[in-house]
């Protein structure tokens, strides 16, 4: 089974993301509002894979991330960023903070599992 964590600050985007990662029988999935929860979350839950929104009020997706980094207990979780800004350059900028993927927004509900089980570690 594995853990993904999911964190947007819009409410029906969470609420869309966790019903389309919950088709596939092998994802356990939480859902977070905010950066900082997202934080407390992942130290206490321990996710396989991080997925987070580029754009969120107070920390951004690119400082969630920073303090991800940060902590030795969630250092070593991968983060698939979600974002509508999509151009090249945003994008390189996400996978030098250590992206292991980059999803577009809006997202395909129907493809969204099958796209995140490709970006979690194997192990």
């Amino acid at each position: 089974m594995a853990k993904i964590l999911y964190v947007d600050d819009e409410h029906d985007i969470r609420e869309v993301a966790q019903m389309s990662l919950e088709l596939d029988p092998d994802f356990e999935v939480r859902s977070v509002a905010s950066g900082a929860a997202a934080l407390a979350e992942a130290r206490d839950w321990q996710p396989d894979l991080i997925m987070l929104d580029v754009m969120m009020p107070e920390m951004d997706g690119p400082e969630t991330k920073r303090r991800l980094q940060a902590e030795p207990e969630t250092a070593a979780i991968p983060v698939v960023f979600i974002t509508a800004r999509t151009q090249p350059h945003e994008v390189e900028e996400l996978r030098v903070l250590g992206a292991v993927a980059v999803i577009p927004k809006p997202f395909d509900p129907m493809t969204l599992a099958a796209s995140v089980r490709a970006h979690l570690p194997r192990g």
